[in-house]
């Protein structure tokens, strides 16, 4: 499971021009599920969106989690994430997991970030989406699942 995360003043979320979520303060999460992703990719990564330390504290130093400043999150599933761009120019995307399967696994995603008393909203699933936002700093993190072991 691959997460890239941005560090937002607001986003918003909208599909055939109608808005259908938006954020303030927070953290913008787009999501890609990979074959072989699991309950344990899920926690990991939730946990890692839940707890970096990438909000300014009163001196200015990145320092603070999306729990600690009471933000929002707007997650986006993108399976173009899971895309492999090594060979050629086309991307490919046999590493995706089945849109049934992925769609399962991000809603268990959701899930267990709303579990921890924190605004999660998302787009739709598996549609053209258009995503506004506002990058703050910018600050952007990649969170790949399989790094896992490094990250302790």
């Amino acid at each position: 499971m691959i997460a890239l995360i941005q560090r937002v003043k607001s986003a918003k979320v909208s599909v055939n021009d109608k808005e259908i979520n938006k954020i303030g303060k927070g953290i913008l999460v787009f999501v890609g599920i990979e074959k072989n992703d699991d309950d344990k990719e899920i926690e990991f990564i939730s946990e890692k969106i839940l707890n970096l330390r990438i909000f300014p504290d009163s001196d200015n130093r990145m320092n603070l989690s999306i729990m600690d400043i009471k933000g929002e999150i707007l997650s986006i599933s993108q399976f173009t994430l899971t895309a492999k761009i090594k060979k050629g120019r086309r991307p490919s995307f046999s590493n995706a997991m089945e849109p049934e399967k992925a769609k399962s696994l991000y809603y268990k995603l959701l899930e267990n970030l709303s579990n921890r008393e924190i605004s999660v909203k998302d787009g739709v699933f598996g549609e053209m989406m258009d995503i506004e936002l506002v990058n703050e700093g910018p600050v952007t993190f990649i969170i790949d699942s399989k790094l896992k072991n490094f990250n302790k």
